[in-house]
């Protein structure tokens, strides 16, 4: 069976947290940060390190197996690469913006200058809602083209929308995308357990940084109120303890419920209640 060959981001905000998934998911454990490609035999995968912006390219035109890029610049790209996995990391989104007080609307932008390193995805947003604008492409920092004259509006990728305000800028309307990493494919690719294999490590290392391990001691009479509140995946470990009447109880419970979980099991009676990590799992 060949390799998989894997696209990653070399740059950028994807860059780092994407290595980290893949090491949580038992890849990369050799190989520095500057390499441009890695040999993993022991997992039967090669990865190429790439412009982001490249990514989708390289798997639609079936060069490479899988990548792993953003859903701005998969949409972008026009490629036939398809979402196949999102990785839930690298939240932001497409808007519009433009000088504070000029524009409340995106049908304000109409027939004035608009510049976006997404020249693909604006475009298709601009055809799709009626909008006639001219597009002015950029490689990036483009939330300067409005003070260099160049254009009368952008659009742009925003995390925290603050270069946006730096620059004299306001955002207008709804985004007009919601982005993260995503794990893609090529359109046609056919099933393959290696992907299946891979995507199975990454979802694992989700699952795994969004739950923890709750484990406590409970009163016999208040078992099933406690498993109530910590039902786990399937159901919770219970195990007896020495004394008959207590039980020691071990489930999964959303890392972002865990203290109010602690809170209900300590109310109920719990005690011993203890929080560990997961690092990997299989669900």
């Amino acid at each position: 069976m060949s390799m998989l060959r894997i696209a990653v981001p070399n740059k950028g905000q994807l860059a780092e947290p994407a290595r980290a998934m893949l090491t949580e998911a038992g890849y990369l454990r050799s190989g520095g940060l500057r390499d441009l490609y890695i040999s993993d035999p022991d997992n039967d995968v090669e990865f190429y390190f790439l412009r982001p912006k490249d990514i989708a390219i390289y798997v639609g035109e079936g060069t490479l197996d899988l990548g792993i890029t953003g859903r701005d610049m998969l949409l972008d790209s026009e490629s036939d690469a398809d979402e196949l996995l999102p990785l839930g990391f690298a939240p932001s989104s497409f808007r519009l913006a433009a000088p504070v007080g000029t524009a409340k609307a995106p049908a304000d932008l109409a027939g004035l200058r608009i510049a976006t390193s997404y020249p693909g995805l604006l475009n298709s947003w601009l055809a799709e809602h009626g909008i006639s604008a001219r597009v002015v492409r950029l490689d990036g920092a483009v939330e300067n083209a409005v003070a260099l004259g160049v254009a009368d509006a952008v659009a742009d990728v925003v995390a925290t929308g603050t270069t946006i305000k730096r620059a004299g800028l306001e955002l207008i309307g709804e985004p007009l995308l919601i982005s993260e990493a995503l794990l893609i494919s090529r359109r046609d690719a056919k099933a393959n357990p290696a992907t299946e294999t891979f995507v199975r490590r990454l979802n694992g290392v989700m699952v795994a940084r969004s739950y923890v391990l709750v484990d406590y001691d409970i009163r016999v009479e208040s078992l099933d109120q406690a498993c109530a509140i910590t039902p786990g995946i399937e159901s919770p470990t219970v195990s007896s303890l020495h004394d008959p009447s207590w039980r020691a109880v071990r489930a999964m419970v959303p890392s972002t419920d865990v203290h109010r979980v602690m809170d209900e099991l300590y109310d109920l009676g719990a005690r011993g209640i203890l929080v560990t990590d997961i690092h990997a799992c299989r669900l």
